[in-house]
């Protein structure tokens, strides 16, 4: 380097923004320091962008202070190093230590900072700054409006975030992406959709990051014609080719559409996958009902070398070992995520803990929930919700009364699950309380979720006028899940008058779920109305409907064994029949009397005993005993109902072969031991 070609202060910023090598950096800052630019603050602040981008926060905070002059430029970089590395609370603490110093923001700073509001959950410092805005006159600069709105609309004030939009006296693009962003993010996609027609009127094309906004709108509308439309559009564009983001924001639409086959094809199609690919893919699986696929996909994302799980994997994955009761998968998960203390966030925390419950390890799940962090209602909701399927009422209101007490705040999800526990054990005193301590001291307004379940807790509890009555006074409209529950009700309760009158609500305004129609004709049934039952069963049929067939699995060693009501082809058939037929000996020398009312068609009643027998409960309850060690616990994962005649069968055969047998059902779980079950025989 010849004398009259030394680099001076202007050289070294691009040289080091060029920069795509930290350890060629590193080398630029050497010479930096060798020729005493180190302290020129255009350079220092080149420094701590490099060390950021690198996320070497420490080197960079070192060269922030050891400047002894900063402008505002400097300040900035140090902001927006640390929100970039994800580190709010020290973005914050450079901001304050500017403003101690007597600096004045500039919309650079404003910029960087509102996003780390966002990021901390800091409404109140996002306020002061946006007031800041107004008293220096920042509101007129386009980037300023457009992360204020992105920030307001993170924490679900749309309405500050449209009056931000409103008086804007230029958008740009990326103007219309953030308020079309901030309405579907926040579940108002009509709204969204109305901005992206105002966006086209006043001639602003559409980008890659509006279609991603899009793709979610009508996902979210359920609009199959536009969204196909939308796919045509980025495809007639190449996007998939140019960016994951929209193949992966297709695969999501079709996952909320219910397309699984079109959501798979995209993802298929997609010249390169990342973690954010494979986690959707898996969401919409689990979201879909389809847990077993999304374990295959996950397994199939294992093999894939250069992609690593993250936080968006465990949350997808979680649920769906919870939906097939794979506990032993769920397990190794957990031991998995202990080694790189993930399990201490509250989102993983919370399907864990999920999970154990549902899984039937409920001691697992309460010990896992004292151990995170539990200054949101999302664990308290979960383990309230554990406690209410295994039964538990009295303690799930008391951790309510815990929740309060540490000043955490109940949102309507913790009321869902308060009122699913109280029904659950025929709470009706105290879960009407909680309805009430809901609207009045919460503000929170009853959805179809909370009318479903006090519907379910009065009509379980034999009240069904009063769950008729509060069906009729309800201030908005009842849904097949409202009158379901009522007709759930009437068949526990034999009402056959009541549960007709359900049934033909029902079915305006959901024909095609045969379980309502199963429900209407179990009633029949019961009451010994077999013409009833005849044309309930011929009206399914014409309408193509078929009944959901009922299973049950059972773990015998790390294999998972289902049955079918009926199966006579499993390799063990023989074993398994003759096992039944002694525990059927054994429970009627015990005063067992089978109840041949939960047998649902007009035959002898020999043929009756049989279909009892071959109930798909029964069939894994009697494999699990010859295949697993005397006196283990033996856990069953069923998808109906358990009947009336196997739930009482079950509390013998815990008895007679000193076993707990814990059988999930779709309602609840329970817990058979020495005779006895743990719900009391409310269910």
């Amino acid at each position: 380097m010849s004398d009259d070609l030394r680099p001076d202060f202007y050289t070294f910023p691009p040289i080091l923004k060029a920069c795509v090598d930290f350890v060629d950096g590193k080398k630029v800052h050497c010479c930096v320091f060798k020729m005493g630019f180190e302290h020129d603050v255009f350079v220092a602040a080149s420094l701590i962008n490099l060390y950021s981008r690198f996320g070497v926060l420490d080197v960079a905070y070192k060269v922030f202070v050891d400047m002894p002059v900063r402008d505002v430029g400097s300040w900035n970089a140090m902001i927006s190093g640390f929100f970039q590395n994800g580190d709010a609370a020290g973005a914050l603490g450079v901001l304050n230590r500017m403003k101690g110093e007597g600096v004045k923001m500039d919309t650079v700073t404003v910029s960087s900072i509102l996003p780390v509001c966002a990021q901390s959950v800091d409404i109140v410092n996002g306020v002061l700054i946006h007031l800041y805005v107004l008293k220096h006159g920042l509101d007129t600069d386009v980037f300023v409006s457009n992360a204020l709105i992105n920030m307001y609309s993170k924490f679900g004030r749309l309405w500050d975030a449209q009056r931000v939009f409103d008086h804007m006296e230029v958008r740009d693009l990326v103007s219309w992406n953030s308020i079309i962003a901030a309405y579907e993010q926040n579940n108002d996609p009509n709204t969204a959709l109305r901005f992206f027609k105002g966006m086209l009127l006043v001639g602003i094309q559409p980008d890659l990051l509006t279609v991603v906004s899009l793709t979610s709108i009508f996902g979210q509308l359920s609009d199959q014609r536009v969204s196909r439309s939308i796919h045509g559009f980025v495809m007639r564009r190449q996007w998939i080719e140019k960016d994951v983001v929209i193949g992966n924001a297709l695969v999501n639409m079709y996952a909320k559409l219910g397309d699984m086959s079109c959501a798979h094809t995209v993802f298929d199609q997609l010249p390169s996958k990342d973690a954010i690919s494979w986690n959707t893919l898996i969401t919409g699986y689990t979201q879909n009902g389809l847990a077993s696929e999304a374990i295959d996909a996950y397994n199939m994302m294992e093999e894939c070398i250069n992609i690593i799980p993250n936080q968006g994997t465990w949350v997808s994955i979680i649920p769906a070992y919870s939906h097939v009761g794979a506990l032993q998968q769920g397990m190794k998960i957990h031991g998995r995520l202990i080694k790189n203390s993930l399990y201490l966030d509250v989102f993983v925390a919370t399907c864990l803990i999920d999970m154990y419950g549902k899984c039937g390890k409920l001691e697992d799940a309460m010990s896992l929930f004292y151990e995170i962090p539990r200054e949101t209602s999302v664990p308290w909701n979960a383990v309230i919700s554990s406690l209410g399927v295994h039964g538990h009422g009295e303690e799930a209101l008391q951790l309510f009364k815990d929740m309060l007490a540490e000043d955490v705040e109940a949102d309507h999800i913790t009321f869902v699950s308060l009122l699913s526990a109280c029904s659950h054990s025929g709470l009706v005193d105290e879960g009407q309380k909680c309805f009430d301590i809901m609207q009045k001291e919460y503000g929170i307004e009853p959805s179809l979720k909370h009318y479903g379940c006090m519907v379910d807790l009065l009509g379980r509890a034999g009240y069904l006028k009063k769950a008729y009555d509060l069906v009729r006074n309800m201030p908005v409209q009842p849904d097949a899940s409202i009158w379901g529950a009522l007709l759930s009700a009437c068949r526990i309760h034999g009402n056959a008058e009541l549960g007709t009158l359900a049934s033909e609500r029902i079915l305006e305004v959901d024909s095609e779920n045969v379980g309502y129609y199963v429900l209407l004709s179990n009633i029949y049934a019961n009451t010994g109305k077999w013409e009833g039952v005849v044309k309930v069963r011929s009206l399914a049929r014409d309408r193509g409907l078929r009944k959901t067939p009922g299973w049950s699995s059972v773990v015998a060693g790390s294999k998972v064994e289902v049955f079918y009501t009926g199966n006579q082809t499993h390799p063990k058939y023989a074993e398994i029949y003759r096992e039944l037929r002694v525990l059927s000996a054994k429970m009627k020398n015990l005063g067992y009397v089978p109840d041949y009312s939960f047998v649902l068609q007009d035959v002898e009643e020999d043929e009756k005993e049989q279909i009892l027998n071959s109930h798909s409960e029964r069939l894994a309850i009697a494999f699990g005993i010859i295949c697993t060690p005397p006196r283990s616990p033996i856990r069953i994962f069923k998808n109906l109902r358990i009947c009336g005649d196997c739930h009482n069968a079950t509390k013998y055969i815990s008895r007679i072969t000193e076993r707990e047998i814990i059988v999930r059902d779709s309602n609840r779980f329970h817990h058979f031991k020495d005779g006895i079950c743990s719900c009391g025989d409310y269910w």
